[in-house]
């Protein structure tokens, strides 16, 4: 499987899963819920059916046999082949070591800011801060409840990485809040005016990141002075 088919982080988690011991589709869904891993990883039924078929295909995965348990359906149970080993951990390999370029809905909603008017976005910014303190409380207590377990670290530290991000996320928040209500956030003054015509005038903002070609010419400019 090339980089390109390693997009979807499920059919890690179910090369990993089949790593383990041969399982059938239901018992490695059962598996990665019982152990939390649907916070993780997007995990539902019809998906994990369709990343089967594929990992199949690909010869990742092969049937071992076919088993029926009473009146139910009869179950294919898959296991993970040689191939399907070396792949495993060569993703995984990756996904640990190489940082990867991420969209988060929230960057891309920080990108977009100037479109809502400065008083509703400290509104929605305040509401996501109510709502992340809530997060980092809900995940606190369960980092407490783990420990309390006696859980080792090792089978909860993306819960741990999760919280740092959660509390990293809050405090930036906060930060921008402070910001616009001071009025200390660079551009504050050219976005208030933007939405002081309600949309009657677009003043395109008076600076603009610099282009390549624009980079190019400066240094040469500097170069020949």
């Amino acid at each position: 499987m090339t980089a390109r088919n390693r997009s979807n982080p499920l059919a890690l988690a179910v090369l990993i899963a089949l790593y383990e011991r041969p399982m059938h589709p239901y018992e490695v869904a059962t598996t990665l819920r019982e152990r939390g891993k649907q916070d993780s990883v997007r995990l539902n039924y019809g998906s994990l059916y369709a990343v089967v078929q594929t990992l199949q295909r690909r010869g990742l995965i092969e049937a071992q046999e076919t088993a029926r348990e009473g009146k139910l359906p009869e179950r294919t149970v898959y296991r993970i082949t040689n191939a399907g080993k070396v792949e495993m951990h060569d993703w995984l390999s990756d996904m640990l070591a190489v940082p990867t370029r991420e969209y988060p809905q929230f960057e891309a909603a920080l990108s977009f800011l100037p479109a809502l008017a400065p008083d509703q976005v400290l509104s929605l910014l305040e509401e996501r801060g109510m709502r992340l303190e809530v997060a980092v409380t809900e995940s606190q207590a369960v980092r407490e409840l783990v420990e309390k377990k006696g859980l080792p670290r090792l089978f909860w530290v993306e819960a741990e990485f999760g919280l740092v991000l959660k509390r990293a996320e809050l405090d930036f928040v906060k930060q921008l809040i402070r910001d616009i209500s001071s009025g200390v956030l660079e551009g504050l003054g050219w976005w208030r005016a933007l939405h002081e015509h309600d949309g009657e005038h677009h003043e395109m903002a008076p600076w603009a990141w610099p282009s390549d070609t624009d980079t190019l010419t400066d240094k040469e400019g500097d170069d020949n002075g």
